[in-house]
Order: C-alpha cells, then structure tokens, then sequence
C-alpha cells in the first residue's frame, strides 16, 4: 500500500510531502523541517508543529525502513523555496527564488 501511495506520490506530484514522515523522509529538508518550524514544497511554505527534535523523525524512519517500509523520494528541488517553474517562465522564473543564481 505505501508502493501505491509513492507511485502516486511521483506521478501527481502535487500531493506534498512532509519530510519528517517516514514513508517519504528526506534527512536535510527535516532536519530544517524541525528546526525552522516548517518546510517548502513545489516552493510554497507549510508551517508545522513538530512536537519532538529531529532524532525522534529520524529514529522514527530507521524503524519504519527496518520493518521493510518503502521510503518514496520527493522530486529533486521539492523542498526547496522558489524552485518551481511556473507559468511558462522556465528558467528565468526559478532564477528569482533563492538568490542562488549562477556566478554569485
């Protein structure tokens, strides 16, 4: 059933995904998750509670793959502010997010 939800997961790509869960945990975008109160996804902010620190996810996911539970990675850039390209802007739009453009 996790399989079928990742799959879906992948192919909507407009399902957000928390990054502190376990069927789709991505260590950085948690481990920022936690500490910031929040994260990004398709580069809009969702604010969250997370009632425990971060080794509390982390061990949480260690249990959950240990027990043989799948682990959907989100698509890359997922938990990253401003690094969807919308409107037909292509890259030019996504230049506009982070401030990381090239030869900065």
């Amino acid at each position: 059933m996790t399989l079928a939800a990742g799959v879906a997961l992948a192919a909507c790509g407009a399902r957000r995904a928390d990054p502190c869960d376990a069927a789709t945990f991505n260590e950085q975008a948690c481990q920022d998750a936690v500490a910031k109160g929040g994260y990004y996804w398709g580069g809009d902010w969702y604010p969250m509670n997370y009632s425990h620190p971060y080794p509390y996810y982390y061990d949480g996911y260690r249990g959950y793959v240990a027990r043989g539970g799948a682990v959907v990675a989100a698509p890359a850039g997922s938990y990253s502010p401003g690094s969807v390209e919308r409107g037909g802007f292509g890259a030019a739009g996504g230049a506009h997010g982070g401030g990381e453009g090239a030869g900065e």
